[in-house]
């Protein structure tokens, strides 16, 4: 991704501006330390349903190889391009299941796991220079083909190429390099997998008229949203940095296919297949007939897919437990609604019915509306995915940001600040609510930053 440089006018003009707003008075409290507070169960889950969950979890732990013959990775598929051998080598930070690693966390800081995943069992692979030991754990999209078209798709960062359980594969990594050099490449971090069972259990309806219900102010600021929608009924999609997978079950197949190259029910034909690093019959994950006791009967989880598995895992997941509420950050959750956060961060949503005990009709604070809008020209990423342009990405929400290392789609900052002001930008939906951010007074500006770090 290319960043412009300012002139020496800009850059003074810049400065002053910034010194007018007050920034350096307030700052980034950080990622809270002390408990994950996140990666359980939903609490009303009756005893079959928490060993569902609890099931699930191992799978979502298991890390892969490319047969499962090596020791210590024995789920298989891996490749022939991959991210990430393990669901949550991506999705660990607090807790299982949540965002990404990396060395500022107070629970566990470790350096990028995609440093050494790529010469792990004798790989081959070079790390690109956007990975970085610091950095989030990344995945990389190319905007467009060499022939000018509209790409879009993930480039695996490395390949099975050298490892000891795939002899003969000769598949080089992508070209990244030139892609960077070029301006083509862009960035998106794991999402948190926390509580989205509850999302998935909110109807479309519920949504649409919580977008409604606020049209008159967000149109006094400036402020549009829309759904994206499934191609073939209609319905919201509503998962995924662009809101582009429809349900828990899709997100996980196609995770486990692009992140880690396991075909499966979902996405069965094998992801960047080249002739001598094909290793295994497609799909590489499936439904069981046998357990691995070699019974024809087992548990939900083990006679499900890898895939199912994962999407159990955040169906049935608890959404994160936030800090205790002070009068720091009372003040500032007043202050998020007022400014006018709140129109596209919705602190509540109320699910529906839903199949599984204590989960239907339960209101949860999500603060997202899980809509579209456009972000301006410095978070554009040009990348259209079903009715989102490139322009636009859908609400991220802010439940669990209190523990979240990086920010925004491709985790440019660990400044909570600075993710805040990338938010008005030309051409973004946002300018006005920044403005009225800006115009809060320093001791204003702390609180209502303290109240987003208590979440």
């Amino acid at each position: 991704m290319k960043y412009r440089k300012l002139s020496p006018v800009a850059f003074c003009f810049a400065t002053v501006l910034l010194a007018s707003l007050d920034l350096s008075a307030q700052n980034d409290p950080g990622p809270r330390p002390g408990p994950a507070g996140a990666g359980s169960f939903f609490p009303t889950l009756n005893s079959n349903e928490q060993a569902l969950f609890n099931q699930a979890s191992q799978v979502l732990q298991e890390i892969d190889s490319v047969s499962g013959t090596i020791v210590g990775e024995p789920g298989s598929g891996l490749g022939p391009t991959f991210n990430g051998n393990s669901c949550t080598q991506c999705h660990a930070q607090p807790a299982p299941g949540g965002s990404s690693p990396g060395l500022n966390s107070p629970q566990n800081p470790i350096t990028n796991p995609q440093i050494a995943l790529a010469t792990l069992d004798s790989a081959t692979n070079t790390v690109p220079s956007f990975v970085t030991a610091n950095g989030p754990m990344l995945e990389a999209r190319f905007v467009k083909n060499p022939n000018g078209t509209a790409d879009g798709g993930v480039h695996g960062l490395y390949t099975i190429q050298g490892r000891s359980d795939a002899p003969g594969c000769m598949q080089a990594q992508p070209d990244f390099a030139t892609a960077v050099a070029q301006g083509n490449v862009i960035f998106r971090i794991p999402t948190p997998l926390f509580g989205l069972g509850l999302v998935e259990a909110t109807s479309d309806q519920a949504l649409i008229d919580n977008l409604n219900a606020t049209a008159a102010r967000r149109a006094t600021l400036g402020i549009g949203g829309s759904f994206n929608t499934s191609g073939n009924d209609g319905s919201i999609t509503r998962f995924g940095w662009k809101a582009q997978n429809k349900s828990l079950l899709i997100f996980s197949g196609e995770a486990y296919n692009v992140e880690m190259g396991v075909s499966n029910e979902l996405f069965p034909n094998e992801r960047s297949a080249v002739a001598g690093c094909i290793f295994n019959s497609s799909p590489e994950d499936k439904t069981h007939t046998l357990n691995e006791s070699g019974s024809a009967t087992g548990t939900a989880s083990e006679m499900s897919s890898d895939a199912l598995n994962f999407a159990l895992f955040a169906r049935l997941s608890a959404p994160p437990t936030p800090a205790p509420t002070t009068s720091s950050t009372l003040n500032g959750a007043s202050l998020f609604s007022s400014i006018g956060c709140s129109l596209c961060h919705t602190p509540t949503l109320t699910t529906g019915q839903s199949p599984y005990t204590g989960m239907s009709n339960v209101s949860y604070n999500p603060y997202s509306d899980f809509a579209l809008h456009k972000m301006g020209i410095d978070l554009q990423d040009g990348i259209a995915q079903g009715a989102a342009s490139g322009k636009q990405f859908r609400t991220a929400p802010l439940w669990g940001l209190g523990q979240r290392l990086f920010f925004l789609h491709d985790g440019r900052t660990a400044d909570l600040i600075q993710a805040i002001q990338a938010h008005s930008s030309s051409g973004s939906e946002a300018i006005k609510v920044i403005g009225n951010y800006n115009k809060l007074k320093a001791s204003q500006k702390q609180d209502l930053l303290n109240f987003l770090r208590s979440l």
